[in-house]
């Protein structure tokens, strides 16, 4: 039988909420490659604050599916989104800031150029055992 003390079970728990969380940051991925405003919008809490990449601020999931379903259908023509979980900072074992690095792709997979790089930071809150986004902020990266 192979005993774990409690910093190898605090790391293993810590490891598999992780790996819960790039799920959450897999799914948004999948539903914004697909278009799928439904699906990306059932990833938010009911009262989350959503800030776009050009600085449009949305509250509530009622917002933002408002504001979803008009800019995600059609938004990705030739693009294919990239969402990598490059840092998770458990703020308490329940609330994790998430950073993201977001990068765009042409349906062969060339990196797109013209379509600046994003560095989104979600905070997510496990309630009733799933994670949920309750707050983001999706900035691009701009050349300096």
């Amino acid at each position: 039988m192979v005993r774990m003390d409690a910093t190898q079970l605090e790391e293993q728990d810590r490891s598999t909420e992780v790996e819960s969380i790039e799920q959450v940051v897999a799914a948004l991925q999948h539903a914004q490659q697909n278009e799928l405003v439904e699906e990306f919008v059932g990833l938010f809490r009911a009262d989350a604050i959503w800030t776009t990449a050009h600085g449009k601020r949305l509250t509530g999931r009622d917002e933002i599916s408002e504001f979803t379903a008009k800019v995600l259908p059609g938004a990705m023509a030739g693009l294919t989104p990239s969402y990598e979980v490059v840092h998770v900072l458990f703020i308490r074992p329940d609330v994790a800031a998430v950073k993201v690095r977001q990068r765009y792709f042409t349906g062969d997979g060339a990196p797109v150029t013209e379509q600046p790089e994003g560095t989104p930071l979600y905070v997510l809150a496990k309630e009733e055992g799933r994670w949920r986004l309750v707050a983001g902020q999706n900035t691009q990266v701009l050349s300096s």
